[in-house]
């Protein structure tokens, strides 16, 4: 078996060469270790100087959890320079082989951490939530990934796109709010809130719980992106898109030609 480190290094260098590699199951003994490989990888960044600004929770999706095999999501890092303002252009090359995804975004006020977070816990601790897209990276050549592919990968994070509005979240509401997705002006995706666990702050409690279990937990400050609402995307260089979340407001973001 290859060592995390060694793993996290070429997961590294294909995220700077812009190469994939190819999956590196075969040498990962189960979830366990998968997030050993992404702590590798996020301590390199840090020791180089990238800020953590948050996480970001995936495999949200019943239909992606019976795919891959798994019975709960996962999560991945966020870096500040991962976040990206509504209406950014995306360069050519700032992620590898991206897709995009609608989510709902919470930006926290209070710590979070525990065994038994529930929902509300999880609304009493954000200070507002917003609309936003996850652009989706893998550094795992043709996307051929299993659940210890893309959590050693980050959980396949590569950009978020962070709306303009800013809301203060009821529980209820969030379950309903209806997201509509265009790609130069077609709709082509739509989704609610309850497609995300039921509710993205049941999301966001099963993060604080997973990274409580790992020593550490949310803070106050951290961006956390929750989860898709609907089906991941593929993206094409020249692409435009706009989601519409009703009362939450809207997010876009373009991708260079």
């Amino acid at each position: 078996m290859s060592s995390a480190t060694e793993i996290a290094s070429r997961l590294i260098n294909a995220y700077r060469t812009f190469s994939p590699i190819e999956p590196v199951r075969g040498e990962i003994s189960g979830v366990a270790a998968a997030y050993a490989v992404q702590k590798a990888a996020v301590d390199m960044w840090r020791r180089e100087g990238r800020r953590v600004a948050g996480e970001k929770i995936g495999l949200t999706a019943k239909a992606v959890q019976e795919q891959l095999g798994v019975g709960e999501p996962d999560f991945g890092t966020l870096f500040a320079d991962m976040i990206l303002d509504d209406g950014s252009i995306v360069a050519r090359k700032a992620v590898l082989q991206p897709r995009l995804e609608g989510e709902i975004a919470f930006v926290l006020k209070s710590d979070l951490r525990g065994s038994a977070i529930t929902p509300e816990q999880v609304i009493a601790a954000t200070d507002y939530v917003c609309p936003a897209f996850e652009i989706c990276g893998s550094r795992i050549a043709r996307w051929d990934i299993k659940i210890e592919d893309t959590i050693a990968d980050n959980a396949s994070a590569g950009l978020v796109v962070k709306g303009q509005q800013r809301i203060k979240p009821e529980l209820a509401a969030l379950a309903e709010i209806a997201m509509s997705i265009r790609r130069n002006g077609a709709v082509v995706g739509e989704g609610k809130g309850a497609a995300c666990l039921g509710n993205p702050a049941i999301a966001v409690a099963w993060l604080a719980e997973a990274l409580t279990r790992l020593g550490d937990g949310l803070h106050a400050g951290d961006f956390v992106m929750s989860g898709a609402l609907s089906r991941m995307l593929p993206v094409e260089p020249g692409d435009a898109f706009a989601a519409d979340f009703g009362s939450l407001g809207s997010v876009s973001v373009s991708f260079a030609k």
